[in-house]
């Protein structure tokens, strides 16, 4: 009978002993289970903390993209300004030269004629320079008269024709009508040879021309 009481009085021992151990087991288990889990709320909060200061490197890097891009579009529009500036200056000092070459056309043809004409009235005789009759004056000038005034026909045309290619910023090339014309001619209009002669307006560049020889500006 004893026996079997001190076998049961180790029975429960041991089962005490091993409630015991299960039992400190059990809380070691729970200590390191709640480590763990502190250990995820951390990494979590990490992992937040990193994909916050991802998302604000992206914005900072999208918002950098855009103002690049916007410096970008301001400088191709700073260039596109340059070359129309440097256009335009181009074209004004190509006008520039071609104004002056014009004018200075103009200057030459104006004293060739002036040296023309003052040649014709050198190389006129002796009696048809002094003072004559009427009726002895028309036949003497009559045939110096037409070809001196389809020179400054000619020489009115020419003046009306490098201001229509001013005015109208043409080349040397173009080619203007008589109707291009008339506003710089006044109220005379457009001339015609008083030989019957057929004018021929041309190019800026080159003078125009009498279908009589002889009238032509030189």
């Amino acid at each position: 009978m004893k026996s079997t009481r001190l076998i049961l009085w180790l029975l429960s021992g041991g089962l005490a002993a091993s409630a015991a151990l299960l039992l400190l087991d059990n809380r070691a288990k729970a200590a390191k289970l709640a480590a763990l889990q502190t250990q995820m709320q951390e990494l979590a909060l990490k992992l937040a903390e990193l994909e916050q200061q991802k998302n604000a490197l992206s914005q900072a890097h999208q918002d950098e993209i855009e103002r690049l891009r916007k410096d970008n579009q301001e400088l191709l529009r700073l260039r596109n300004e340059v070359r129309q500036l440097r256009n335009e200056k181009d074209q004004l000092a190509r006008q520039a030269q071609l104004a002056q070459t014009q004018a200075q056309r103009a200057r030459e043809q104006a004293a060739a004629a002036q040296a023309q004409v003052e040649s014709l009235m050198t190389n006129m005789s002796p009696q048809q320079t002094q003072p004559q009759p009427p009726s002895q004056l028309a036949p003497a000038q009559s045939p110096q008269a037409p070809a001196l005034q389809c020179i400054n026909n000619l020489r009115i045309l020419d003046g009306a024709k490098q201001m229509w290619a001013l005015e109208n910023r043409k080349l040397p090339t173009a080619v203007p009508t008589q109707q291009d014309l008339l506003p710089y001619l006044g109220a005379a209009g457009f001339p015609s040879c008083p030989a019957g002669g057929v004018y021929t307006l041309n190019q800026v560049g080159m003078a125009p021309t009498c279908s009589i020889p002889g009238h032509a500006l030189q």
